[in-house]
């Protein structure tokens, strides 16, 4: 059985800013089950070049991800919205095993069930190699830092 998770559609402005900062909360916890449950049972998701339905490929996806990508850290935009609909832009950095850090950018659409939870993801993802240096995601965003949108470069 789902749990609602509000807000619910129809969305506003300030509605769809708070599902889009939920989002990147609960990804930057980087628990595959706690961001399952966002996810209707039946979701449906493109990643990348990967199609997944229902929240046990959704949860096996996440734990490969995170396996692979190590002390990720996600930044979303709220980009565009309908009523049962949101368009988001995000970057995230991590590191593989071997030291390379990696900047990831990509654009997500999003459409949800009348109870608040997400039925399809489509994300689209590009990975730049960048340097210690250059790094300037670290951890959770900061509570006075929500809203604030994401440099392009």
């Amino acid at each position: 059985m789902s749990q609602a998770r509000p807000p619910f559609p129809p969305f506003t402005a300030e509605t769809a800013a708070q599902k889009v900062q939920g989002a990147e909360d609960a990804w930057n916890t980087r628990d595959p089950h706690k961001v399952s449950l966002a996810y209707t049972p039946e979701s449906v998701w493109r990643n990348r070049d990967e199609f997944l339905s229902g929240r046990e490929e959704i949860v096996a996806f996440l734990t490969r991800k995170w396996e692979r990508e190590l002390d990720y850290a996600l930044r979303k935009s709220l980009w565009s919205f309908s009523d049962d609909c949101i368009a988001v832009r995000f970057q995230y950095e991590w590191h593989d095993a071997a030291g390379q850090w990696w900047r990831s950018y990509g654009n997500e659409l999003w459409e949800f069930s009348n109870d608040g939870l997400m039925s399809r993801r489509e994300a689209s993802i590009n990975d730049v190699t960048i340097t210690d240096a250059q790094r300037r995601i670290f951890g959770p965003r900061p509570t006075e830092e929500h809203g604030v949108d994401i440099e392009l470069r």
